[in-house]
């Protein structure tokens, strides 16, 4: 190969080396210390990838509790396996850069990459320019396992909160879980428009969802201890208690409800879209049969009885109610239905 030729190969193998570099880094930065709610590419094919193979695991399950148990190791399996793709990435990014500057053949660089991102020092044969890569790419590899081992209590912390919170809602709202029971469980002192330090609990936990699961979307795949419980019907399900109580019981509006229930569209809407429309990620069919459909006139008349049995006031115009509660619904319920689909979870009844 003439040498003009073969020093533009070195050029531009050593160029796109550093890109190769710096878009690892820049996804590590953006994904653990950005504080903002930003799709990173690289992510998303790693987590789309190890997501189609426990998809096709989970589909030859042949009961829930399997399948649950399946998807319940995705999200740290896909996890552990950012920094290794990182690492992976910038190790053939620098091999192209030491062939760049002259250190020797393909495998004599990658053997020397290797060694100096993995601080194993097995290689110092090398110059004065594969001296200042090897060093910058020992650096480089303890920052990327850092900034994943220094953000993991960080996501487990705010995996804890969501989770109790969840824990006290099945507490409150039954077996099966129900708006109705909820509600109901809401007037326990006769006065269901004045709990306002629930509502105000639940508003919070809204608000840590919209920014903890937008900013670390692994998150969201995080699934609860327990199979039949879910960050997602836990939030669908408040939404649909704060619907029911505007639609169906006769009274004023509690003005923290009315937060609460603002709080809690935007979130489910925003972690709806950050997955639908950016990431691209498209929802699995793998629900249990029937579950996270839509209620009909028939189980909110239901709910308006037993609603009427624990002591609570209903409107009289029944069917005005009902298309009230639709339209409220409406404002959440697709987001609540994709997200139900993409984590798989158990669904809830909705009255």
């Amino acid at each position: 190969m003439p040498a003009y030729l073969l020093f533009a190969l070195r050029v531009v193998t050593g160029l796109g080396g550093m890109v190769l570099v710096i878009t690892t880094l820049s996804a590590a930065i953006r994904s653990f210390v950005l504080p903002r709610n930003e799709v990173v590419r690289l992510n998303v094919w790693v987590f789309m990838g190890i997501r189609t193979v426990f998809d096709g695991a989970a589909k030859v399950a042949n009961s829930y509790e399997r399948r649950d148990r399946i998807m319940a190791h995705y999200a740290p399996v896909a996890l552990v396996a950012l920094p290794v793709v990182w690492e992976a990435l910038v190790s053939v990014g620098y091999t192209g850069m030491y062939w760049a500057v002259g250190e020797g053949t393909w495998l004599h660089c990658y053997q020397l990459s290797g060694s100096s991102l993995l601080t194993l020092g097995t290689i110092d044969d090398f110059s004065l320019f594969g001296g200042v890569l090897t060093y910058s790419e020992a650096a480089l590899g303890l920052l990327l396992l850092t900034l994943l081992l220094s953000y993991l209590p960080t996501i487990y912390q705010a995996f804890s909160r969501r989770e109790a919170t969840v824990a006290l809602l099945e507490l409150r709202a039954g077996t099966p879980p129900t708006a109705a029971c909820l509600l109901g469980w809401l007037n326990h002192d006769g006065s269901v428009q004045n709990d306002d330090q629930q509502w105000a609990e639940w508003e919070r936990w809204f608000v840590e969802i919209e920014e903890s699961h937008t900013s670390l979307p692994i998150l969201s795949f995080f699934r609860s201890p327990q199979p039949g419980r879910s960050w997602v019907t836990a939030g669908g399900l408040i939404l649909d208690t704060a619907a029911l109580l505007f639609a169906a019981v006769d009274g004023p509006q509690p003005r923290q409800a009315q937060l609460t229930f603002k709080a809690g569209c935007l979130a489910m809407n925003r972690v709806y879209r950050f997955f639908d429309d950016k990431a691209g990620s498209e929802p699995t069919d793998l629900l249990p049969e029937g579950e996270g459909a839509d209620p009909g006139r028939a189980e909110f008349d239901e709910a308006c009885r037993i609603l009427a049995g624990k002591g609570l006031k209903i409107c009289d115009d029944r069917t005005a109610a009902w298309q009230q509660y639709r339209e409220l619904r409406s404002r959440y319920a697709t987001a609540v239905q994709f997200l139900g689909r993409l984590l798989m979870a158990p669904g809830t009844a909705t009255t």
